[in-house]
């Protein structure tokens, strides 16, 4: 075999597996980005199948009434802001007067510059009672 030859077989071993090597590293590359931009979530419409999926539970425990209170009322009835009853002052006496159920209609629906359900729009009526009834609670 000639010099020639021997050297025009190298270079076409080189080019070929140069052109091998480009493959599949281009097909990596195109691989890893088919996963890069992969949707990560999805919407499901009521009346597809996958409506029929388990609604996510709800918390475990009802917030307490201070827990409630701490995180949505204290920002009012702490100081008495637009004449909202001070938290552990004869306020809630007086406004104990006119009974739970009273109280409740006003905490659910919204009284004078209290907005409906105070600032707690996710909590339940159990709790927003609760928190009620720990107001009352503290009148001196």
């Amino acid at each position: 075999m000639s010099k020639f030859a021997a050297k025009a077989i190298s270079t076409l071993f080189a080019v070929v597996l140069g052109f091998l090597a480009t493959s599949t590293m281009a097909n990596t590359d195109n691989d890893a980005i088919i996963e890069r931009i992969q949707k990560v979530g999805s919407v499901c419409v009521e009346g597809d199948a996958c409506a029929s999926a388990p609604a996510p539970s709800a918390s475990a425990a009802a917030r307490s009434g201070s827990d409630v209170y701490n995180a949505s009322c204290t920002a009012c009835h702490a100081s008495g802001v637009l004449g909202a009853p001070k938290f552990g002052t004869s306020d809630w006496a007086d406004r104990g007067a006119k009974g739970m159920e009273t109280l409740m209609q006003s905490a659910l629906n919204g009284l004078n510059a209290m907005p409906a359900r105070g600032t707690c729009a996710s909590c339940s009526d159990e709790e927003i009672q609760a928190a009620v009834q720990y107001m009352l609670d503290s009148a001196k």
